[in-house]
């Protein structure tokens, strides 16, 4: 069927609901590539971020490779760092009678990886959305085509191929569109959920890192036969 025909011959009501579905798919695809691409951007910065960040000596040149790096990871250095930093400059009689410096790099660590993480929220009420509501609107479309067939019916006074095949055959495009428009809709959510928790683990990872290096002065070391041995990737470096 020409899908031109639907706009040229159809009514408003069919060619709101073929209009809609486009405007569903277009942003559907549209994340789908935005949501892609950041994932390919976000997995190379994270990996280069953490080569260079444990290799830094001190906290004034890590300080500066987290001020020029997009990588989410960066931005729970850049808060970790910046908020030992405050500490520091505060006076430690005031400061301190309220919390910690322990206690204060938690909150403040925390308060960024709650940023990062609702910042790769975006777009998933959308693909939500359009998944949940694209059936619907096609099956909308099918319920009108069947009507306008049996409208067609009952003008012409019998049924035949003639009569109805237009209006069914406007029904069953509209179907098809609902599940074209839904379908990559419920595949890219549930891609881009699972991203976004292999990246949210990754980034808690990190940001326990950060805080034991930041109150201690040393890299986070694991159990192996006996030994510590510093975490896979991860290389010391000098406290300022």
């Amino acid at each position: 069927m020409d899908i031109s025909l639907v706009f040229q011959e159809g009514d408003w009501v069919l060619i709101g609901v073929f209009l809609t579905l486009l405007v569903m798919s277009v942003a559907t695809w549209a994340l789908i590539i935005a949501k892609t691409a950041a994932a390919w951007r976000i997995r190379r910065d994270n990996a280069a971020f953490q080569r260079r960040f444990w290799d830094a000596r001190g906290d004034g040149q890590a300080l500066a490779m987290a001020e020029e790096s997009a990588s989410p990871l960066a931005g729970i250095a850049r808060a970790g760092i910046r908020g030992l930093n405050h500490y520091r400059s505060r006076d430690p009689r005031r400061l301190g009678d309220a919390c910690s410096i322990d206690e204060f790099l938690v909150r403040t660590i925390r308060n960024a990886l709650s940023r990062e993480q609702a910042a790769r929220q975006s777009g998933l009420t959308i693909l939500a959305s359009v998944g949940s509501t694209a059936p619907f609107v096609g099956l909308f479309g099918t319920v009108w085509g069947i009507y306008h067939a049996l409208m067609d019916i009952a003008a012409a006074g019998h049924a035949s191929m003639e009569v109805v095949a237009g209006p069914l055959g406007e029904a069953l495009v509209a179907t098809a569109a609902g599940l074209a428009a839904a379908i990559p809709a419920v595949l890219a959510y549930n891609a881009v959920n699972r991203f976004n928790r292999s990246l949210a683990e990754e980034m808690d990872g990190f940001a326990h890192d950060v805080h034991a290096y930041l109150t201690t002065g040393a890299i986070v070391t694991q159990r192996v036969g006996g030994t510590d041995m510093p975490v896979p990737g991860h290389v010391a470096a000098e406290p300022a």
